[in-house]
């Protein structure tokens, strides 16, 4: 990597300080996780965010916990409750990259209209469409036919 004094003048605004012995590394008014704690900070913000910013992301996150008890309920075998934290945890993965292509999106050109705009935040909607039904379907699979026996149906 170049010093900065050798750096173009563009890169040389942009980088400012280099990592060294666990030290955060600074580019522009970023700063680059230097440690593990720091890092779960981060990804502890970001799904704090999530749940406080987004509707659907904690509909997700009850659902899936009423689904997941539910399956506690039923004693369902460890890996039925395995296939059905995956298929939540699908989810809300993916709706947090949803809200991050929202955000890189609208960062990226603001509050004008582009077609290419749109494309990519209805694609990544569409993505956590198609899994949660799929983790809905996995889900009544999964759950309905133990539900109707204790039931007595």
């Amino acid at each position: 990597m170049l010093v900065p004094e050798e750096q173009p003048p563009a890169l040389r605004d942009v980088t400012t300080d280099v990592h060294r012995r666990g030290r955060r590394l600074r580019v522009g008014a970023w700063k680059v996780a230097g440690d593990l704690p720091a890092s779960f900070r981060y990804a502890a913000q970001g799904l704090a965010y999530g749940f406080a910013s987004q509707r659907n992301f904690r509909i997700h996150v009850f659902t899936g916990l009423l689904v997941f008890g539910m399956g506690l309920w039923l004693r369902l075998a460890a890996d039925r409750l395995a296939v059905l934290v995956l298929t939540v945890t699908a989810v809300l993965v993916l709706e947090l990259l949803n809200t991050a292509t929202e955000a890189v999106v609208d960062l990226a050109i603001g509050r004008q209209f582009h077609p290419l705009a749109r494309i990519a935040k209805d694609c990544a909607a569409a993505a956590v469409l198609v899994a949660a039904l799929s983790s809905l379907l996995i889900a009544l699979l999964l759950l309905v036919p133990p539900l109707l026996i204790r039931l007595g149906v």
